[in-house]
């Protein structure tokens, strides 16, 4: 339909250019003033005209005062023999010049005919941009099941990728080299007997790498790569998914040796069975083509299937059993040094000072994706442009980070007095009791200046790379995060809204310590709970509850002793570092934010022990 509207009105600007076309043509139709033989002849004897030009029958008169005039003469007879018989002496003629013209009708016919002829051409074009339309329709049934598949081809050297483009991963770069391997040679795994996987699962959380690592392999073995989302197969009519899937891998095994990569795969790769439309559900016929074409490869076909995914535990089993997706590669968040080599791949083509200390920006952004660490390079280049910096500040990277993590600042947020000397005693409760608990990561700065939906933060880090967390490490957790609600309760004796996220977070903790991690002696080493999602039922619906009503209330007892026993912790923290509380949201009063090492200078001099921190100092 859009398509209609816009060729009515192209015919529409063409009809109008013909219009204007014939307004300009007949502008320089413009009738003369038109004479008779006689009045012509009485000019010429007074000497008035300059110039005839004859046309055939037509004769444009030029008189001395460049004033235009038209005449015409008859048809059978010369100008001369004309003006004779209207009594012009031949001796007056010569003095005049006469210049003869071809006659050419082209102007004259078309200010004759262009009127009429405008409405049947308008009406004739208009009829053949609606057939044009139709005909279109018709193509587009006919290549409605064709792929939507994105082709890289080697040749394209601007969007190729390779392992060098990649940072991190290790373990995964060198799974995915056998591929390459077979790719570019497969003869050596044929002759030996050896069968190269037909399908490789990479799973990683979101932001880690996949689509790039895939990206990478088809650049390393320098064969086509056809991208395409899972979600792309799938259309509202039966059959359209099924038979883009079979012109994907037909067109595939064309171009082979290539790789088919499926983004996201969960979307039509879901377990069987559980969908609300059966066996006929267009999804699962989209599915079962996919097992079909993956189980018709040849072992020399020299096609590899990647598909990413963040979801493996919904995948269906007959897509992972060995021969199809049977090799799956796991890409993990990056550590220390892995950062540190993403940030540097993406800080290329940016101006950056040369005291900037990437390795310090890694240190502080521990659990931080890829995805992650590309968007704080490019929010740093913003926040540089925007203060008029003519390079990246290692203060502009600090401020991406929090804006990354917590949002921008909210400089119109402004608090009264009263409120803002809750905020920092708020923050302040949080902060003393990370420093005065063991197991607690160290606080890195602290806020009353609002981002996002916080009215303040405490911002804190671990020391150093954790894979396992102990229960002590929770325990102390619970306590920070109920610093500010203590802190509230101690110095006002009463209690606000602010405490609200805090309170969500901790009773999160406190279940997932009883009912996921084992770590509650009454409950005992068990996992309570059926946590997986159920296909169309979403989160909530789907926690099965697998246990009777009195370990339901023994669950309860367990979460709220947790969590009172953390509050006393907090409280009897602030308590006893009372003065270092009223110190620290004193200077956050004054100053509205504290780096660590201000914090730690100010601590010292109440008794605290810094932690130790392998770094320099922010």
């Amino acid at each position: 339909m859009k398509l209609l509207s816009k060729n009515i009105v192209i015919g529409i600007l063409i009809f109008f250019l013909l219009a204007s076309l014939y307004s300009i043509l007949s502008g320089q139709l413009i009738k003369l003033e038109e004479i008779s033989l006689s009045a012509l002849v009485e000019e010429i004897k007074k000497g008035e005209v300059e110039k005839i030009s004859v046309k055939g029958e037509r004769l444009e008169i030029l008189l001395v005062s460049k004033k235009e005039q038209l005449a015409k003469k008859e048809t059978e007879s010369s100008l001369i023999e004309t003006l004779r018989n209207y009594g012009l002496n031949p001796n007056e003629f010569q003095k005049i010049n006469v210049e003869i013209k071809q006659p050419s009708g082209v102007l004259f016919w078309l200010g004759a005919i262009l009127p009429f002829l405008l409405p049947f051409i308008f009406i004739i074009f208009f009829f053949w941009l609606m057939a044009k339309q139709v005909s279109r329709a018709n193509i587009q049934a006919f290549t409605f099941g064709q792929t939507k598949a994105r082709v890289v081809l080697p040749s394209d050297k601007k969007n190729r990728v390779t392992f060098n483009d990649v940072a991190g991963v290790k373990e995964a770069k060198e799974e995915l080299k056998e591929v390459v391997d077979f790719l570019r040679n497969p003869q050596k795994f044929l002759a030996i007997g050896a069968q190269i996987p037909k399908g490789v699962l990479l799973l990683g959380a979101p932001g880690t790498g996949k689509t790039l690592l895939a990206r990478a392999v088809a650049g390393e073995a320098n064969v086509p790569f056809f991208y395409m989302s899972a979600s792309e197969f799938v259309e509202m009519f039966v059959g359209i998914g099924a038979s883009r899937v079979r012109d994907t891998f037909s067109l595939a095994k064309k171009s082979a040796p290539a790789i088919i990569f499926i983004d996201e795969i969960d979307a039509i790769g879901r377990q069987r069975g559980a969908g609300l439309g059966g066996g006929h559900d267009e999804r699962e016929q989209t599915l079962n083509q996919i097992l079909v074409e993956l189980d018709g490869f040849e072992p020399n076909e020299r096609i590899i299937v990647l598909a990413a995914t963040n979801r493996p535990d919904i995948l269906d089993t007959a897509l992972l059993r060995p021969g199809r997706f049977d090799r799956r590669v796991i890409l993990d968040p990056p550590d220390l040094n892995d950062r540190e080599a993403i940030l540097k791949i993406h800080a290329r083509g940016k101006i950056i000072e040369k005291d900037v200390d990437l390795r310090r920006i890694a240190e502080r952004t521990p659990g931080f994706s890829g995805a992650d660490l590309k968007n704080i390079m490019n929010e740093s280049a913003i926040l540089a442009a925007r203060h008029e910096h003519k390079a990246i500040r290692q203060i502009d990277l600090y401020e991406a980070i929090e804006k990354v993590l917590l949002g921008p600042e909210r400089k119109s947020f402004m608090l009264n007095k009263n409120e803002k000397k809750i905020a920092a005693y708020h923050e302040a409760g949080h902060a003393l009791v990370a420093a005065g608990s063991p197991n607690a990561d160290p606080v890195h700065k602290i806020s009353i200046i609002a981002r996002g939906r916080a009215a303040g933060y405490t911002l804190k880090l671990p020391l150093e790379e954790k894979r396992l967390l102990s229960k002590k490490y929770f325990l102390d957790e619970l306590a920070v995060a109920l610093g500010g609600y203590a802190s509230e309760k101690l110095i006002f004796g009463e209690l606000t809204t602010g405490a609200a996220d805090d309170l969500k977070k901790v009773t999160e903790l406190a279940r997932n310590l009883v009912t996921k991690f084992g770590m509650s002696e009454k409950i005992g080493p068990m996992t309570l709970g059926n946590h997986e999602e159920l296909i169309f039922l979403g989160r909530e619906i789907a926690h099965e509850k697998n246990y009777s009503e009195e370990v339901a209330k023994l669950i309860d007892r367990e979460i709220s002793r947790f969590i009172k026993e953390a509050l006393k912790q907090a409280e009897s923290i602030l308590k006893k570092y009372k003065k270092t509380l009223d110190a620290i949201a004193g200077k956050l009063m004054e100053k509205e934010t504290i780096e660590r090492e201000e914090f730690e200078k100010l601590i010292v001099g109440f008794g605290f022990k810094p932690k130790t921190v392998q770094s320099a100092q922010l």
